[in-house]
């Protein structure tokens, strides 16, 4: 007698405890979220629905005639914030900000979240990784004192939804996604089915209630943003804060923005007394001197659609070791390399090959453009010479590795923004465009033309004491 087939409920399922993702059979690797050893057994395979047509709750309208002010931007009452986002917070939108541990994300939003509230549109500050004494000390450090800014410390998704019902806020900051869990899903914290699950319900109410809400997220540690690459496709905007502890800078920057640009970015400034923006950063990325000193040269790198006036230091010293230093800060170690070659070969300076190379740029910033390579091989030339380049001059352009000087985008921009703070004379590649009145624009084809902002006897002067090739 044959022996009877199971029928679909008699056969067992199979799902991820890491994102719960069910399938009918057993597999050694989760296909969802790449993990191995997670698929188990849980019970009968998932029975097949279908879904019929139920009543709509409200009626299609041609687009013509949708209401779009409901979708008007509110200031959050921090400009570099409002640059990034558009304008402001969209009622209903859901904003993911995420940042690497002690960047400013909690500081930055607890400034946002009072200065946003107000007796019409109140803010709830949800925190889950900190109690709220804590975030109070915060809150009187930064002068985030405010009336209508309610304050609530809780880890449970049902809690914070029961906040929700009694404040019923305009605003919502929840910090973080990672840390808030619901009691009806498996797993831990921070997992990606309690994290798909938390943001699912609470973009959800924002949506029902025109509440917009900020999400703090954590990174990994190679910087990309924890949990489901599900979470970002849910949220309205992503945007990523970044900055290097040691320095004053943080930067804002969109990865994803349905309501505006994504190429805009927020610059902030980190003290004491909290975040505040900076309308104009470029103060942070100079040194200001009363002489010229060799080694150093400034250019304007463009971050977004902002013009900003950085400044590379270069310092070049007899190398005691048989394979000489590299270093660099905030510049691309690839590029330098590559500007030294360039150097060499092309502009005919042999004494870096065998000196200990030092570059960094200054305030902390990262130049990683092609446009700043003119202003790194004019510091490194400056630094082998120790002969300064002329006062107010700025140098822009990709250098190739034979040694031409390549366009780049934006160079009427960064032109204006140099002639805005003062610098009288600039080294572009040919063909700039419309230059700024009264700046002088020096164009340049090669390597060889741009060495001769140089003084003639210092250029000649130190390849000769170092067995430069003629």
């Amino acid at each position: 007698m044959a022996a009877r087939t199971k029928s679909a409920k008699d056969r067992p399922s199979y799902r991820c405890t890491e994102c719960g993702w069910t399938t009918a059979k057993w597999l050694g690797r989760c296909p969802e979220c790449q993990a191995w050893g997670t698929v188990e057994e849980f019970g009968g395979a998932p029975a097949v629905r279908t879904t019929a047509a139920g009543r709509v709750s409200t009626a299609a309208l041609p687009i013509g005639q949708v209401d779009s002010r409901q979708a008007t931007a509110r200031s959050t009452g921090v400009s570099e914030l409002d640059r990034v986002l558009g304008g402001g917070l969209v009622p209903g939108a859901v904003v993911l900000f995420a940042g690497e541990p002690g960047v400013g994300k909690s500081t930055l939003l607890l400034d946002v979240a009072a200065k946003a509230a107000s007796e019409e549109r109140r803010t709830l500050y949800v925190t889950a990784e900190e109690s709220a004494s804590q975030v109070r000390l915060r809150a009187d450090r930064i002068g985030a004192i405010n009336d209508h800014l309610y304050l609530a410390a809780e880890t449970d998704l049902s809690a914070v939804l029961g906040h929700l019902d009694a404040v019923k806020p305009s605003l919502l900051v929840l910090d973080s996604v990672q840390t808030v869990a619901s009691p009806e899903i498996d797993g831990a914290p921070g997992g990606m089915a309690q994290v798909r699950e938390v943001a699912g319900a609470l973009i959800r109410a924002s949506k029902e209630r025109g509440m917009s809400t900020m999400l703090v997220g954590h990174v990994t540690k190679d910087g990309a943003i924890a949990g489901p690459r599900l979470l970002e496709h849910l949220v309205d905007v992503v945007l990523s804060f970044e900055g290097d502890r040691h320095a004053r800078l943080r930067l804002v920057r969109g990865v994803k923005n349905r309501y505006g640009a994504t190429d805009e970015v927020g610059c902030f400034e980190l003290h004491d007394e909290g975040i505040t923006g900076l309308a104009d950063p470029s103060g942070l990325f100079l040194t200001r001197r009363d002489e010229p000193v060799p080694g150093t040269c400034l250019t304007v790198t463009l971050e977004g659609k902002r013009p900003l006036v950085a400044e590379v230091q270069a310092l070049t010293v007899d190398s005691q070791i048989p394979s000489p230093r590299r270093t660099t800060s905030g510049l691309e170690t690839s590029r330098v390399s590559m500007m030294l070659a360039v150097l060499e070969q092309r502009g005919r300076i042999s004494s870096l090959g065998k000196r200990d190379i030092y570059s960094a740029t200054v305030g902390g910033v990262k130049l990683t453009e092609p446009a700043a390579d003119l202003a790194i091989a004019l510091a490194l030339a400056s630094a082998a010479s120790d002969t300064p380049l002329p006062k107010n001059l700025v140098a822009i352009g990709e250098v190739g590795l034979a040694g031409e000087v390549r366009r780049v985008t934006g160079v009427q921009r960064r032109l204006a923004e140099a002639h805005r703070l003062g610098f009288t004379h600039a080294l572009v590649p040919t063909d700039p465009g419309k230059v700024p009145a009264g700046m002088k624009v020096t164009e340049v084809a090669n390597m060889g033309d741009a060495l001769r902002v140089l003084p003639r006897r210092s250029r000649t002067q130190a390849p000769q004491e170092d067995g430069a090739r003629r």
